[in-house]
């Protein structure tokens, strides 16, 4: 059955949503049903293109992905990453969030900023698309701002983000991505809330979690954010099998006689 935004908004304060991101049929198969939500996230610039940040992602790149991660995943619900520079002036950030549902089948589109994007997010949802919010540390902003900056240290800080996230949520926004937000922070903002919070190094009391899919399966191996949990050794996996592979052929171990035609 497909998973639909009121279906997660139903899961508030009873249980917790799962997502993680995908940028291709054949993973977005494999999470599919087993997630509540499958994000289809310009981190793809990064874990998929080895991009130094997010910023160059295209529009033209994230519906091909998205298209792709729709063809794969049938059950779970879909969001696309706005591209950076896709949402610069009402205008442009209507006419790219309609692109996003004429070409593709994704259920939401997800764009990065707080208060000042309130009267954008109103726009594109009387426009008839679903919009996800995302406040906190944003990785659009990461070069304006010098760094990934941990966001919610300071009274000042908690009640911004409060005031972004009532904003968004007024606005029209069906769920919220908190990332980067200190725990406490983080969950005042979830009990303030009447939308699913999804939280990325934020702290256990949002709503959900999500994590980038080759992060967690331990296939990015540069560094491990603190937030981060691996649940496989995906990069020594594959590096072990694909040795083996190489071995068999080099040695004329395969093909087998069963594996030749």
């Amino acid at each position: 059955m497909k998973t639909t935004i009121h279906a997660l908004q139903s899961k508030k304060g009873v249980e917790k949503i799962t997502a993680i991101t995908a940028y291709d049929a054949l993973f977005a198969s494999l999470f599919d049903a087993q997630v509540d939500v499958i994000l289809v996230g310009d981190s793809l610039n990064m874990s998929f293109g080895g991009k130094e940040d997010t910023l160059s992602a295209t529009m033209d790149v994230m519906i091909y992905h998205t298209k792709a991660v729709c063809a794969g995943a049938k059950e779970s619900f879909i969001i696309a990453d706005m591209p950076f520079g896709s949402y610069q002036t009402p205008k442009m950030a209507i006419k790219n969030a309609l692109k996003f549902y004429q070409q593709t089948p994704a259920d939401a589109i997800k764009l990065e900023g707080g208060k000042e994007r309130s009267k954008l997010i109103k726009m594109i949802v009387n426009e008839g698309v679903a919009v996800i919010g995302h406040i906190g540390l944003m990785p659009q902003f990461a070069r304006s701002e010098g760094g990934y900056k941990i966001k919610g240290r300071n009274e000042k800080e908690m009640l911004k983000l409060t005031e972004d996230a009532l904003a968004l949520q007024d606005a029209g926004a069906c769920m919220l991505v908190l990332e980067g937000i200190t725990a406490k922070v983080a969950q005042h903002i979830t009990q303030q809330l009447n939308i699913p919070t999804i939280g990325i190094g934020s702290g256990e009391k949002c709503d959900g979690q999500i994590l980038v899919w080759s992060d967690m399966m331990g296939f990015f191996q540069r560094f491990k954010p603190k937030f981060v949990r691996q649940y496989l050794d995906g990069a020594n996996l594959i590096q072990t099998a694909l040795q083996r592979y190489v071995a068999d052929v080099k040695s004329g171990n395969f093909p087998s006689l069963e594996e030749s035609y």
